[in-house]
């Protein structure tokens, strides 16, 4: 019998913080005996855990990779030490699973009767394909945010349940972009049009990335005077960056800045130019019609890359629409892409404007909200945990 025996997650992102702390909720509503402990932050903490260290601060990324090693080595070793010291029913990875297979040995070893119950499927099925046998070994069951990924985890003999995404339920809270204040605390601008750009959240996506959303807007803006462009910066140390990659060390006329509120800024802009990520799904889902962008050196990938990684296609809501009968392609995407601002350009204007290009992401996006609304993201993650520990 359970027990309501202890329930450990491993988070090392931001984003998984946020993912895991709707679960946590959920779990804690049905069972508010059932201990929750966690390497994680803040949301999580929030949420009813109880944390073991805190590991998604920003102040982490942009270590060496010694520095990255050592740290792994190290919490992979306060993991051991706390679950030799405590019994769990449980161990949920969430996303990262460069550090998170490494958490997931530790419990196969010290609590091997504890179920590995994955929240988000590592994306193997485009970049690793033959780790699928490593992923056998170290989970139990995979808790998929993307439609298809159930059928092909389970045609590789590793069970998964699609969970619907986050991004999607009815209940996430709506932002008024009326509300929002840049980082100079000024209220947002409307102009014809609104121009969204999303440079990424990390560190190395904002360096590759930023200079070529620069040169677009350089060239808009001579085409488009009336343009009005907000930046939505992950947070305060992203949106230093973006100032610091900027001429001067500050962003150009006509171009705010603002912090942590992505889906307000999608819902005040006509169009988005979007770095390639959970952000273009976060895009589709506010229904903002994009263009997905990230650059890469593309000789290096035509000699090595492309044999590495499986896949064609990138942006997520198009690997989605690939998947689906009669959908197919949803957005333009420039992945990988040489930084040069022309095919944006090309591919950018179409949908600031109001005509076929336009309708066509919007029919697109038709086809996602019927693909992920019938399912709620925290109400299906939780069924499929408890019913792993309890089965």
């Amino acid at each position: 019998m359970d027990e309501l025996r202890p329930i450990v997650f491993t988070v090392f992102e931001p984003s998984g913080d946020v993912l895991a702390a709707r679960l946590i909720q959920e779990v804690k509503r049905r069972q508010p005996g059932r201990p929750i402990f966690a390497l994680g932050g803040p949301k999580i903490q929030a949420a009813g855990a109880e944390l073991i260290e805190t590991t998604t601060a920003h102040a982490k990324m942009g270590l060496s990779a010694v520095t990255e090693a050592r740290e792994l080595l190290r919490r992979k070793a306060v993991l051991r030490d706390w679950m030799k010291e405590n019994d769990i029913a449980a161990h949920v990875p969430v996303d990262s699973p460069g550090a998170n297979w490494s958490m997931c040995r530790v419990t196969r070893k010290v609590r091997p009767s504890a179920k590995v119950v994955h929240l988000v499927g590592p994306q193997i099925w485009a970049w690793a394909p033959w780790r699928i046998r490593k992923l056998r070994w170290l989970t139990d069951h995979v808790m998929c945010l993307l439609p298809f990924e159930p059928e092909w985890f389970g045609s590789r003999g590793v069970p998964g349940t699609f969970v619907g995404h986050p991004l999607y339920e009815a209940d996430a809270p709506a932002v008024d972009p009326v509300t929002l204040r840049t980082i100079e605390k000024e209220p947002m601008q409307d102009g014809e049009p609104n121009l969204a750009l999303l440079p990424g959240s990390r560190p190395k996506e904002i360096a590759f990335n930023w200079p070529t959303m620069l040169q677009v807007y350089d060239q808009l803006r001579h085409r488009r005077p009336d343009m009005a462009v907000t930046v939505a910066a992950a947070d305060a140390d992203r949106a230093n960056q973006i100032k610091q990659l900027c001429p001067g060390g500050r962003p150009p006329r006509g171009v705010r800045i603002v912090i942590g509120e992505a889906q307000g800024v999608l819902d005040w802009a006509d169009a988005a130019l979007v770095v390639s990520g959970t952000a273009t799904l976060q895009a589709a889902s506010r229904r903002t019609p994009m263009v997905a962008l990230f650059n890469a050196n593309v000789t290096l990938w035509k000699l090595i890359g492309r044999f590495l990684i499986q896949a064609r296609t990138f942006a997520l809501p198009n690997v989605i629409g690939e998947s689906m009968e009669g959908v197919g392609r949803i957005v333009p995407e420039l992945i990988p892409h040489d930084g040069s601002p022309e095919p944006v350009l090309a591919a950018l204007n179409p949908i600031l404007d109001d005509g076929e290009a336009r309708r066509e992401q919007m029919a697109g996006f038709d086809a996602l909200d019927r693909a992920f609304g019938q399912t709620v993201f925290h109400e299906a993650a939780a069924d499929v945990l408890l019913g792993q520990i309890e089965g």
